[in-house]
């Protein structure tokens, strides 16, 4: 049976929120956002632990809250380590996978999640997992709700796209270690810093990537506004 390992990201600066200190350190009923977001993780069973990508000056703070939820009766789960965070989102998960690789082997089934996404559902981690058996990867993906159009200048349209086509991505995205660290390394040094998405790289390497429903509550918290709707759910007694 495979390991099944998760990447948390947790790296980022969160300059779009305008607030003191990143977005997912921000306190909401007494728990950091990626402390939220580990619990999530934790709840589904299939996972045996979390490689957190995040500044050095954080790891204490994260492990002690960490320590503070499993001490007030939720879900204990091990973090595997801490790894560095990277110049741009895919070499930080470059170097989780790396660390990944040396404490569990190649093939493992990795997930890529993000700290600011703390209200991903056990049933869709599953199903994220179970699509590894019979593919190399799989991601949550959103229907497209409005017409969509393309544009060559940014200023006019050029075409209709056909929105039953197109999907919004979501995370956490899942894949086999090996076959998706491989298709990292083959963009080092240059073409991973131009990576936008989780499985662009999967997608350039021809890895067999399976879609799987989204939901609207997996949202990011990325703007003022994801923020609020954020502390209402957890002030509402929402559950990560």
């Amino acid at each position: 049976m495979r390991h099944c390992v998760a990447v948390l990201l947790s790296g980022g600066t969160g300059t779009r929120l305008g607030a003191e200190i990143p977005k997912q350190y921000i306190r909401t009923g007494g728990r950091m956002m990626i402390t939220r977001s580990l619990h999530a993780l934790f709840l589904c069973p299939q996972i045996e632990a979390v490689q957190i990508v995040a500044d050095a000056a954080w790891h204490s703070e994260i492990a002690e809250d960490w320590k503070a939820m499993c001490a007030d009766g939720d879900p204990k789960g091990r973090i595997a380590g801490f790894s560095a965070p990277g110049e741009t989102r895919q070499l930080s998960i470059l170097n989780g996978l790396e660390d990944i690789a040396v404490q569990y082997g190649e093939d493992t089934v990795v997930l890529v999640h993000d700290a600011a996404r703390p209200f991903v559902s056990v049933g869709m981690l599953e199903k994220c997992i179970t699509a590894c058996a019979d593919h190399d990867g799989a991601m949550p993906v959103l229907p497209m709700k409005d017409t969509v159009y393309y544009s060559d200048n940014g200023r006019t349209v050029t075409r209709l796209l056909e929105r039953e086509c197109i999907y919004a991505g979501q995370a956490p995205e899942a894949f086999v270690l090996g076959k998706y660290l491989a298709a990292n390394r083959t963009l080092l040094p240059e073409r991973i810093l131009l990576i936008k998405g989780s499985t662009e790289p999967a997608v350039m390497a021809g890895m067999d990537i399976a879609m799987i429903p989204g939901e609207e509550s997996n949202f990011k918290v990325t703007t003022r506004a994801d923020l609020e709707r954020y502390e209402t759910i957890v002030m509402n007694g929402g559950k990560a």
